[in-house]
């Protein structure tokens, strides 16, 4: 196990030497153990270069289940950890930004109060990228759409409601419901969604199609986009709640919502510590909001 764990740190670090430094061993311990990892496969995992380390593409074919491995040992140790009460653990999540802003840094808070001792790894991105990282083990489950992801068990914790985003100047702003049929008229500023994407499923069942000339992954950069004049767009409400840019959120009419999930494997394949967590958000989801 300790090789397939200095093969995850000299990722992470990008060297030999800092991966030593953080595991606590000799630069030459690692280089062995690595070594002695590629002779016992007959493989070449790592290759170095002046930019760092890489995986060779034998590695890359490799990686998932060196990292699969570390996660079901991990989960051993936390198992047997919860026979004597959850004391420690890592819970490894992959959400959509507006929830990983508003939503986990608060409840993060309140898990550790009860369970000082566990470590959260959090990854953001789009719905594709988190139903990737949920096939090869990098995450334990996802925050995100339960309308896509076919394979997963999903419970909803929440249903937030989608707006349309508006420079403040916008002959639309001063409406309090937009009807989806205007939002045509402008240019329009895609959040890309990974496979998946709530305003494209809203006006393909209006039948109607918006003129998207920007496809943008980053909602701050999209906000900061249309205060610039240069479209607008349809974001979750969640993201306009902690802004300062120039800029109005008003809900669409019909109503454009995201019934947000936990998205998992196997439930019981879990970490200790990510069902619990699982649980915990599950018992307080009437706080999200």
């Amino acid at each position: 196990m300790n090789r397939l764990l200095v093969i995850e740190a000299i990722l992470k670090t990008n060297s030999f030497t800092k991966a030593a430094q953080l595991l606590g061993y000799t630069q030459s311990s690692v280089s062995q153990m690595v070594a002695s990892l590629e002779k016992e496969f007959h493989i070449q995992i790592l290759k170095r270069s002046r930019h760092g380390v890489k995986l060779t593409p034998e590695g890359r074919e490799l990686y998932p289940y060196i990292i699969q491995t570390i996660h079901q040992y991990q989960a051993l140790k936390e198992t047997a950890s919860s026979i004597r009460g959850l004391k420690t653990g890592t819970v490894r999540i992959g959400a959509i930004t507006s929830v990983s802003c508003y939503w986990l840094p608060t409840l993060f808070k309140q898990f550790r109060e009860e369970y000082p001792d566990i470590e959260f790894v959090l990854q953001q991105g789009d719905y594709g990228m988190i139903l990737n990282w949920l096939k090869s083990g990098l995450i334990d489950f996802g925050l995100m759409t339960a309308e896509y992801g076919d394979g997963f068990e999903k419970h909803i914790i929440h249903t937030t409601e989608m707006n349309a985003f508006l420079p403040a100047n916008h002959p639309l702003a001063n409406l309090d419901r937009v009807p989806i049929e205007k939002l045509c008229d402008d240019p329009f500023i895609l959040v890309e969604g990974g496979g998946y994407s709530e305003p494209l499923e809203a006006f393909s069942r209006a039948h109607m199609t918006p003129d998207v000339r920007y496809r943008i992954q980053d909602d701050y950069t999209i906000m900061a986009m249309v205060e610039a004049g240069l479209g607008i767009s349809i974001l979750s409400e969640l993201v306009y709640q902690r802004t300062d840019f120039n800029i109005v959120s008003k809900p669409v009419e019909p109503a454009v919502k995201r019934p947000v999930a936990v998205v998992h494997r196997d439930k019981e394949t879990l970490p200790i510590a990510s069902q619990y967590f699982i649980e915990f958000l599950i018992d307080n989801q009437s706080q999200l909001k």
